[in-house]
């Protein structure tokens, strides 16, 4: 039986495990990523996060991201966070700037000399069609029913998709029956990642997130770079936000519509590892 060596991270308690395949060798199925990411008989954990050779020219990396329910995602910031200082610390790359390619496209990380890492998630597409979102044409606010109850709602994909609404209070948000409810209405073909944002004044949220595949998570990053672009585009905040979440604070800057929309924040390190595959 063959040995698969991990190090598990977290990105403000969104934790992951980070595995090398440069060499090409990891063979796991769905099951067995749901069996380890199992937090009483696995290693527990909310995705698994893959280091692949680089399969286009303009990148160091390839980056591949499973939930903990096995599915491959398209996108991940508090990873993104993650695998950057991962492939610095393990002495994979020298670059300060590491460019990386993932099944949304390319996205650059850079490591800061405090510790920290600002990824360039990329540009927020509000076109239902890109996100995917069943609904007729593009607006600030939808409505959608759910539970019997009319939501207000924006949506976005930024690498992955998601939905967010405002609430008065994140601490005492409908996350777990509101969170599933969403994740899988048939509006969004492909699932939804779903936030709940509590808006303090234009440049401070705070935020709860309900993650496509997962459940809730201490924090979530594209989650964090959806809600600000949505609260930005419906004249709610700013162009730079700091955004709490249940695990910490990430900042958040979205210069133009045009622009990559900015994310950066903490990652930590917890301890390296083995299983079987």
């Amino acid at each position: 039986m063959s040995t698969l060596e991990f190090t598990k991270m977290h990105g403000l308690g969104n934790d992951f495990i980070v595995i090398n395949n440069l060499q090409g060798n990891l063979d796991l199925k769905a099951d067995r990523i749901r069996e380890l990411s199992d937090r009483h008989t696995g290693i527990g954990f909310d995705q698994m996060l893959v280091i692949d050779s680089p399969s286009v020219t303009e990148a160091e990396f390839d980056y591949r991201i499973f939930n903990a329910d096995g599915g491959e995602v398209e996108h991940c910031g508090n990873g993104a966070r993650c695998f950057a200082r991962y492939v610095s610390d393990k002495g994979l790359t020298q670059s300060q700037s590491i460019r990386v390619n993932t099944t949304a496209g390319l996205i650059v990380l850079h490591l800061l000399d405090n510790g920290d890492v600002t990824v360039e998630v990329g540009v927020p597409d509000f076109t239902p069609a890109n996100i995917p979102f069943n609904v007729d044409e593009e607006q600030k606010f939808y409505s959608i029913t759910v539970n019997e109850q009319e939501l207000k709602v924006g949506s976005v994909a930024i690498g992955n998709p998601h939905v967010v609404m405002q609430v008065d209070n994140v601490d005492t948000a409908d996350v777990q029956t509101l969170g599933p409810l969403l994740e899988s209405h048939p509006l969004f073909p492909n699932r939804v990642n779903v936030g709940f944002m509590q808006i303090i004044d234009s440049g401070n949220i705070r935020l709860r997130v309900f993650e496509r595949g997962v459940g809730e998570t201490r924090a979530c990053g594209t989650g964090a770079c959806a809600a600000v672009a949505i609260g930005h585009k419906q004249g709610l905040l700013d162009k730079t936000v700091n955004v709490t979440l249940l695990g910490g604070p990430l900042k958040i800057v979205w210069e133009d519509f045009n622009s990559s929309i900015e994310m950066t924040g903490a990652c930590s390190t917890v301890f390296e590892g083995q299983t079987r595959m």
